[in-house]
C-alpha cells in the first residue's frame, strides 16, 4: 500500500508539472524533500539491485530505443571523452576534494565517494534541452553521455569499494583494466541479444508479442551481462541502440505500441525516482547528524563536482582540434555559449543515489558519502536544473538548422510521395482498377507529399496542409460520436465500437504532428 501510494503521489505531482509546464522531475525532488519531514511519512529506503535492474535499466533502454545510433557514431569521440574521461577524471577530483575538507575521512572512501557521484543523469538536461530546442550535437552529446557515463562509474565504483573496505588495493591500472574488459563483454552481449532478438521479432509477425518480447530486453540484457561479470548497463545500451536503428524493418504495429508503451513506462519509473531521492532526505540527514562543520565540507564537495565539469569540457573540446588537423576540418568549432550549456548540465540522478546505498555497512565514513552524495545530487538537480532553462534562453543557444532539416524532410517526403505514385502506376499497369479508386489513391499521396512544403509557408495564415487536418479530425470526431451514440442505444456492441475506434484513432494519431 505504501509503494502503491508513492507511485499514486508521484504521478500526480506529475501531470501537475505537465499541466502547469514545469519541469516535472525538479517538482518531484522539491515535493519529496518537504513530504519527507511529514510526521509518519514513512522511509523509502533505495534498494541498489531493485533500481538498476528495475528502474535504470528500462530507462536507458527507452532512451536508446529513442537515440540516433548515426549521430552517436560520428560524435563517439566527444562522447567518450564525456562519458570515459571525464568520470574518471571527477572521481579523482572529487574524492580528492572530499579527503581534504573532510575530517577523518579515508582517501578510499572519498573516491568511493568520486565515483558515486561522477556521472550525470542527463533525464532532466535532456528533457529541458529538447523543450528549448538545443542544437542536434549538443543534445546527442548528451544523450550519449549518459548512455555510457553509468557504466564506467559504477566500474569505478567496485573497484574504489574494493579499496575501502580492504578486499583489495585500489589501482588506477587495475580500473582502466577492468573498465575495458567489461566494457567490451557489456557492448557483446548487448549486440548479440539486439541481433538474436530482432531476427525472432521479424519470424513472429506478431506486433502484441513483438512488443512483450521486447519489454524483456532491457532486463535480459542486464542480468546476462552482469551473470558473465561484464557491464549490464552496456548491454541494455547496445540492445537498444541496435533494436531502435532496425525498427524500420519491424511492423507497424510493433512501432505504434512501443512508441506508447515505452513513454507511459518513462513517465512512471521517472516520477517515482525523483519522488525517492527528494524522500531520502530525511534518513539520510538523521543518519549522518551533521554539524556546521560537514555541512560547509558538502558545500564545498558539490562545487568541486560543478567546476571540475567546466574545467573538463572546455579543453576536451578545443585541444583534441589543436593537435590534430584532422578533426578541425571534419568538425565545426564549438561556440564558448553552447559548451556552457553543455557543462551546466550536469544534474546527478538516481546512479549515484543508488550507487551509494549499495556502499557495504563496514565501509568507513559510509554515512558522511551516503550525505555527500544527497546533498550533490539534490544540490545539482536543484540549482542547475532550475537556472538551466534561462542559461540557454540567456546565451542564445538554440538549433541553427530548423529550416535546413525541415527543407530536407520535405524534399524527401516529396520523392516519397514521388516514388508511391510511380509504384502506383506500375500496379495499374498490371491490373484492372476503377478509375476513381485510382484517383483517391494518387490524390493521397501528393497530399501527403505538398504537405511538407506547405508547412514552410508563410505561418500568419492556415495553409492547406493545416486546413486538411483541422477538419479532418472534426469529421472523424463526428464519426465517433455516432458509433458511440449506437453503442450507447444498444444498436452495436463494444467489440464493434473498438475495433472502429481503433481505426479512427490510428487516422486521427497520423494526422497529428509534433
Amino acid at each position: 500500500m505504501e509503494l502503491l501510494l508513492l507511485v499514486t503521489g508521484s504521478l500526480a505531482v506529475a501531470a501537475v508539472a505537465r499541466r502547469m509546464d514545469w519541469p516535472a522531475p525538479l517538482l518531484l525532488v522539491a515535493v519529496g524533500l518537504a513530504v519527507s519531514f511529514v510526521p509518519g511519512v514513512p522511509d523509502f529506503a533505495l534498494n541498489p539491485e531493485f533500481v538498476l535492474l528495475l528502474v535504470l535499466a528500462p530507462l536507458l533502454y527507452s532512451a536508446a530505443l529513442d537515440s540516433s545510433y548515426l549521430d552517436i557514431k560520428a560524435n563517439i569521440r566527444p562522447i567518450g571523452l564525456l562519458a570515459v574521461g571525464l568520470v574518471l577524471t571527477s572521481t579523482v577530483v572529487v574524492g580528492v576534494v572530499a579527503h581534504l575538507v573532510v575530517p577523518g575521512l579515508p582517501l578510499a572512501s572519498a573516491l568511493v565517494l568520486g565515483a558515486v557521484v561522477a556521472p550525470p543523469d542527463a533525464v532532466a538536461a535532456v528533457a529541458i534541452g529538447r523543450k528549448l530546442g538545443l542544437p542536434r550535437r549538443a543534445m546527442t552529446l548528451l544523450t550519449g553521455e549518459s548512455l555510457g557515463n553509468d557504466a564506467t562509474a559504477l566500474t569505478a565504483f567496485k573497484v574504489a569499494v574494493a579499496a575501502a573496505t580492504g578486499v583489495a588495493a585500489f589501482s588506477w591500472s587495475e580500473t582502466l583494466v577492468t573498465l575495458l574488459v567489461t566494457s567490451i563483454g557489456g557492448i557483446a552481449v548487448g549486440l548479440v541479444l539486439g541481433v538474436v532478438v530482432h531476427a525472432i521479432r521479424l519470424r513472429l509477425g506478431d506486433g502484441i508479442l513483438e512488443s512483450a518480447l521486447g519489454m524483456l530486453v532491457p532486463f535480459g540484457a542486464y542480468l546476462l551481462a552482469e551473470e558473465v561479470h561484464t557491464s549490464g548497463v552496456l548491454a541494455v545500451v547496445v540492445a537498444g541502440l541496435y533494436l531502435g536503428h532496425n525498427a524500420t524493418a519491424a511492423g507497424y504495429s510493433t512501432r505504434l505500441q512501443e512508441t506508447a508503451v515505452w513513454a507511459a513506462i518513462d513517465v512512471l519509473l521517472e516520477s517515482l525516482v525523483f519522488a525517492l531521492i527528494g524522500l531520502q532526505l530525511r534518513s539520510v540527514v538523521s543518519a549522518a547528524k551533521p554539524g556546521w562543520g560537514l555541512v560547509a565540507a558538502s558545500g564545498v564537495v558539490l562545487l568541486a563536482v560543478i567546476v571540475v565539469r567546466f574545467v573538463w569540457v572546455f579543453p576536451a573540446a578545443h585541444v583534441p582540434r589543436w593537435l590534430f588537423p584532422r578533426i578541425r576540418r571534419r568538425e565545426e568549432r564549438p561556440g564558448w555559449a553552447q559548451l556552457t550549456v553543455i557543462s551546466w548540465a550536469g544534474m546527478r540522478g538516481v546512479v549515484s543515489l543508488a550507487a551509494a546505498a549499495a556502499i557495504p555497512l563496514g565501509m568507513p565514513g559510509r554515512d558522511v558519502v551516503l550525505l555527500l552524495t544527497f546533498v550533490v545530487t539534490v544540490g545539482t538537480l536543484l540549482l542547475q536544473g532550475l537556472t538551466l532553462p534561462a542559461l540557454i534562453r540567456k546565451l542564445g543557444v538554440r538549433a541553427a538548422d530548423g529550416q535546413d532539416r525541415a527543407l530536407a524532410e520535405a524534399q524527401v517526403q516529396n520523392n516519397a510521395a514521388r516514388a508511391s505514385i510511380d509504384r502506383l502506376d506500375e500496379i495499374l499497369a498490371d491490373g484492372d482498377i476503377p478509375d476513381h479508386l485510382a484517383d483517391r489513391l494518387r490524390a493521397i499521396a501528393e497530399h501527403r507529399g505538398n504537405a511538407a512544403w506547405e508547412r514552410l509557408g508563410r505561418q500568419e495564415t492556415e495553409n492547406p496542409a493545416v486546413a486538411f487536418r483541422r477538419l479532418r479530425r472534426a469529421m472523424l470526431e463526428a464519426e465517433r460520436s455516432v458509433f458511440v451514440e449506437a453503442r450507447d442505444r444498444g444498436e452495436i456492441d463494444d467489440e464493434i465500437l473498438r475495433r472502429v475506434q481503433r481505426e479512427l484513432d490510428l487516422e486521427e494519431a497520423a494526422l497529428s504532428r509534433e
